[in-house]
């Protein structure tokens, strides 16, 4: 395993950082595709480079988060971001570090991220930097926190439902100490923006064990935004398709969860707190089938959404003499 199975992007962007004498390697979660044998998707960089050295070598830059030392730039294989070797100061918002400082090496930056299997990094020559364990927890399956949870959790509350996403996500199960801080962390959500919490639950839910979304009800992740009565099955997650619009509207049939309690777009929220306008358009009897059977303008209206309403309910229904009968 070497640079060269990275994206094309990814790698003109290492050699050259390589070549102007800054220690560059690949980080986090495309190293820990490459490990599972899977194509990496995003490819992260972090550099001894501090961002004006980097901005400097490269015809195209866009500056993302100049304080925090990440630039992005832009190639052909699709953006990189670049990051310096950084130290992180306190965490007032639970979500963003107060200062950063880029005065250390690669062990010390990677020792500030949130789970093993992210905190590696790949050498030129192929070399595997793991301090922390992450080719270790890998093989067991396991998400488990980069030091103590309690201090990962703190510094940023979104880790905790990241933890969740990448144990549905891989197929892992999340370390016992890890798992018992999400409880004692969770009320650190409500700091965390609607859009993130969404766009966290909506990976979990296309994911391959998307009922392990249970365990954000479970361990309070989202009781500031609701608390069902009893924790709710969602098992049944995993037999509808893997399909935005469809899995949302399951998850909330199943767990009365309130789609408004989110910033989703428009048509989602349609789509889930109307699910029969999906099913009039597949309905055995039409319009003019209705209009056959005496009903005119608002009557056809509201036949065909009280019979998408029983369809629901009961699809083996869906036949021209069975709604007939019903109307």
């Amino acid at each position: 395993m070497t640079w060269k199975d990275l994206p094309a992007g990814a790698v003109c962007c290492l050699e050259t950082l390589a070549g102007a004498g800054h220690a560059a390697y690949p980080v986090g979660g495309c190293v820990r595709d490459l490990l599972l044998g899977r194509k990496p998707g995003d490819v992260d960089v972090c550099t001894s480079a501090h961002p004006e050295q980097v901005m400097a070598l490269f015809p195209r830059v866009v500056p993302t988060g100049l304080r925090h030392g990440t630039v992005t730039i832009p190639t052909e294989s699709g953006n990189i971001e670049v990051t310096t070797f950084r130290r992180e100061g306190g965490y007032a918002d639970s979500r963003h570090p107060d200062a950063v400082a880029f005065d250390v090496g690669l062990r010390e930056d990677l020792s500030r991220r949130d789970f093993t299997v992210n905190a590696m990094a790949l050498a030129p020559d192929g070399e595997v930097i793991d301090p922390f364990g992450g080719r270790k927890d890998l093989k067991k399956g396991v998400i488990r926190c980069v030091g103590g949870p309690d201090r990962r959790f703190s510094e940023d509350a979104l880790r905790m439902l990241r933890g969740v996403r990448f144990a549905a996500q891989l197929g892992f199960e999340i370390e016992e100490a890890t798992a018992a801080a999400l409880s004692r962390n969770a009320f650190r959500v409500e700091k965390v923006s609607g859009e993130r919490i969404k766009a966290e639950l909506e990976k979990i839910l296309l994911s391959p064990r998307p009922q392990m979304a249970a365990l954000l009800f479970q361990n309070g992740l989202l009781a500031h935004l609701y608390m069902p009565e009893c924790l709710p099955d969602l098992t049944s997650l995993a037999e509808v398709p893997p399909e935005k619009t469809v899995r949302w509207r399951e998850f909330c049939r199943l767990s009365g969860f309130p789609i408004t309690a989110l910033p989703v777009e428009r048509a989602l929220r349609r789509a889930v707190e109307h699910p029969e306008d999906a099913v009039i358009p597949t309905l055995a009897l039409k319009p003019k089938d209705l209009m056959a059977l005496g009903l005119e303008g608002p009557q056809i209206s509201a036949a065909q959404r009280a019979l998408a309403f029983h369809v629901l309910e009961r699809p083996e229904d869906n036949t021209p003499e069975k709604l007939k009968e019903i109307i």
